[in-house]
């Protein structure tokens, strides 16, 4: 557990804040500490992440907060070399089926190692959690389970309720202030496993190359953080898709089209979803072989980029043809099939 911050105050980065000046990492942390410890008031949490909106989250803000959690959530303790995330913001407004879920389940498929870290509907119908949930997947696994599953079958989802306890101190601020904040930015940045490759889908397209500095700061080794330009926190096969990619270090931002992942450009409509059951649905009519449209190849292009970060393909394109070949082969529909039957008898055995 982070010792709390013993210069910084909730009253002095509120000062620092409302004057236009930015926190230092190490200021950031302090504040992120005080509000996890729960020693911050509401009145407080909801004043300084209101103040840090409205001035613009730096990065050395948002790595500072996130270093906080991270040091306040509960871990998973594996290898963490190659280790895969899929988890985004959410928040674009846009009610389209999870196709992180289903890109992470394809990839695990390919042999990437993935621990899918996610939480329940935030801003839409429903969250990785709420789909899981409704495939069959027992989705309150504890660290010690979450890291069996990663070593029998290759991947596992972490619910970030269960992970990060500490949160429950800013959740009603963060209610009753309604507008996206830090906070929004947090999960993504804090998987409990430690994986060092990620796929980051984010609601402001103006903050990717922030986003792929932050997770480069704390210690990512390849990501690529994605915003399109018709709103989806995911590549989109509607629209140009914005790609800040970190590799070795550095960040190189760029656009790509679905016709460059060997994909036709379709309307956003046809990937919008419903609720848990409905995507629940959609899911298992991609993994066998039932759905060869808009649903699919929106999941072709995010399981695509999860292969190539993920380091089992050499390209994107060749991502995009591996994940292809991964759903046509059954592969996808057994790897869902394992994870149903793995966290239900992790479950059963633990009991």
């Amino acid at each position: 557990m982070a010792v709390i911050n013993e210069i910084m105050t909730m009253p002095r980065a509120l000062n620092t804040l409302i004057g236009g000046n930015s926190l230092t990492r190490e200021e950031a942390r302090g504040v992120m500490e005080i509000i996890m410890s729960g020693e911050a008031t509401g009145a407080q949490i909801g004043s300084v992440i209101t103040a840090l909106r409205i001035k613009g989250e730096t990065k050395d803000e948002i790595t500072g907060f996130a270093e906080a959690m991270r040091a306040y959530s509960n871990h998973v303790h594996t290898e963490r070399n190659g280790l895969m995330d899929t988890c985004g913001t959410g928040g674009s407004g846009i009610h389209k089926f999870n196709i992180s879920t289903a890109s992470a389940i394809i990839a695990a498929a390919a042999g990437v190692r993935v621990a899918k870290h996610g939480n329940r509907a935030m801003s839409g119908k429903s969250g990785s959690a709420d789909t899981l949930e409704a495939l069959g997947v027992n989705i309150t696994l504890t660290p010690e389970q979450a890291a069996r599953s990663l070593d029998e079958i290759g991947i596992c989802f972490m619910f970030a309720q269960l992970y990060h306890p500490s949160l429950k101190h800013a959740a009603a601020p963060r209610k009753e202030i309604g507008i996206r904040t830090i906070f929004n930015m947090l999960g993504p940045l804090t998987n409990p496993a430690g994986a060092d490759r990620q796929l980051l889908g984010i609601y402001d397209r103006n903050k990717t190359e922030t986003i792929a500095s932050v997770l480069g700061e704390l210690g990512l080794k390849r990501a690529m953080v994605v915003s399109s330009h018709d709103g989806l926190d995911e590549i989109s096969i509607s629209s140009l898709t914005q790609v800040s990619e970190l590799q070795g270090g550095i960040v190189r931002t760029y656009t790509i089209t679905p016709e460059e992942l060997g994909l036709t450009t379709r309307s956003l409509s046809e990937v919008i979803g419903g609720d848990a059951a409905e995507n629940a649905r959609i899911i298992r009519s991609i993994f066998h072989g039932e759905d060869y449209g808009a649903y699919r190849d929106i999941v072709l292009a995010n399981a695509g980029a999860c292969i190539f970060v993920g380091g089992a393909a050499d390209t994107l394109q060749d991502g995009v043809e591996t994940a292809r070949a991964i759903i046509d082969s059954g592969k996808a529909a057994n790897k869902l099939r394992q994870l149903i039957e793995t966290t239900g008898e992790l479950t059963h055995v633990s009991r």
